[in-house]
């Protein structure tokens, strides 16, 4: 059926006229805050590599978190032993008055005082304590009462508070919240506890995923709704069921305003949440962010091949494949839409990452003639529409041949100019 309908010359997100339903259900609702990305590269994601970083790699990847303008990050574990203090204390030195600096310590008084010592000259250091809350925890590795968890927590977030003074900042974070389900009433009073001591922020971790995304994200709406107005949460994912975006982005719409994210995903076992994954799906979403976007994928290739951590090919955004395009229908929607602001088939503007290729069409057995008239154009190799129509089937068949592959251009002009003398 014909229509009068102008193909679409500038695309934007839909996401005003929907504003009576952002006005009446919160999920859909745009948070006014701005994430605050902080970074645990250096540290959790450091922690699991098979060859750990030195102090001079360190501050390669300490540089390039700068300039993609984290607000946050954890430049290690300082009490771990000598090169982590080292770390920690050097970097916690070149950082720039506007980014918080953390180091990871237990509950344990020499530890937190070895983590304020390396990280105390920066402009904004932060003292970070982790200690177990989940029931599951508490009685079969603590093997305490729940009564003397809160007091093991109020005594060293005082402890903390007592050496950041006014000047830092002390973040708490109940381990394997992610396990509290059964008793997050006594989760939420430990929360509450650690406040009461000083704590500033309240980090609530998935430190193992197990579960949907849907029920971390109702605990964590539960403890927004139930501390104090104003409280300051973060959440720290882990990826084991391969849901640590998910979980992490709809946190933030459920008033986690702190995200805590690793470069190329790096971290324990499956990784934890990825930087940049988080980043595009909330910018797609309308969420204003201070991130540097068009840093990511240069970081992503250096964090890569520092790391000794190969990107995939087809990982989000940053693989090597995710801008391919083999499938006829896919390819003939990417055709007609190149030109738009929205892609049929582009989840994301390659140059918003700084990547510097975008759709890129390749022929296969399973291609048509929409991607030979791409690649043949773009190419510089002037061909009709027609052309390439008639094209088609000598460029499937050598595909097939040749075990269905890409083709490669050289490959492919050979079959035109064998078809242009056939047909003179």
């Amino acid at each position: 059926m014909e229509t009068n309908a102008t193909p679409e010359t500038d695309y934007r997100p839909t996401f005003p006229s929907f504003q009576e339903i952002f006005q009446t259900n919160s999920v859909l609702a745009i948070p006014h805050s701005t994430p605050f990305f902080m970074d645990v590269t250096l540290r959790d994601g450091n922690q699991a590599l098979r060859k750990p970083w030195n102090l001079r790699e360190k501050e390669i990847i300490f540089q390039q978190l700068l300039k993609l303008n984290v607000q946050g990050i954890e430049v290690g574990f300082a009490s771990a032993g000598g090169q982590d203090f080292e770390a920690c204390s050097h970097l916690s030195q070149l950082a720039p008055d506007r980014v918080v600096i953390s180091s990871l310590s237990r509950a344990v008084e020499e530890e937190i005082e070895l983590s304020w010592k390396a990280i105390h000259k920066a402009a904004r250091p932060r003292i970070h304590i982790v200690y177990p809350v989940s029931d599951f925890t508490i009685r079969n590795v603590l093997r305490i009462s729940e009564e003397q968890v809160k007091e093991n927590i109020m005594r060293s977030v005082s402890y903390a508070r007592k050496l950041a003074g006014s000047r830092g900042e002390v973040q708490f974070s109940g381990e394997h919240f992610g396990d509290a389900l059964e008793n997050i009433e006594f989760t939420i009073e430990a929360f509450r506890s650690a406040l009461d001591a000083g704590a500033d922020v309240i980090n609530l971790p998935n430190t193992v995923e197990r579960y949907r995304p849907f029920l971390f994200v109702a605990m964590i709406r539960k403890v927004v709704e139930s501390l104090p107005q104003g409280s300051r949460i973060s959440v720290h994912t882990h990826n084991d069921l391969g849901m640590a975006t998910a979980t992490t982005v709809e946190s933030f719409f459920a008033g986690a305003t702190q995200l805590e994210t690793a470069l190329n995903g790096l971290g324990e076992r499956a990784g934890n949440t990825n930087t940049y994954e988080v980043a595009v799906a909330l910018h797609n979403c309308g969420v204003k962010m201070d991130l540097n976007l068009q840093a990511i994928y240069e970081t992503s290739r250096i964090v890569a091949r520092m790391s000794g951590v190969p990107v995939p090919e087809k990982a989000p955004l940053i693989g090597e494949d995710v801008v391919a395009h083999r499938s006829g229908i896919h390819q003939d929607g990417v055709s007609k839409t190149q030109n738009l602001k929205k892609g049929a088939y582009r989840a994301f503007e390659a140059d918003l990452i700084g990547r510097p290729e975008g759709d890129r069409i390749a022929f296969t057995s399973q291609s048509g003639k929409s991607a030979i008239f791409e690649i043949l154009n773009t190419a510089g190799v002037r061909v009709s529409k027609e052309e390439a129509f008639r094209l088609q089937p000598a460029l499937k068949s050598r595909s097939e041949k040749e075990g269905g592959g890409e083709l490669s251009l050289e490959q492919m002009v050979e079959e035109l100019q064998r078809l242009r003398s056939i047909e003179s």
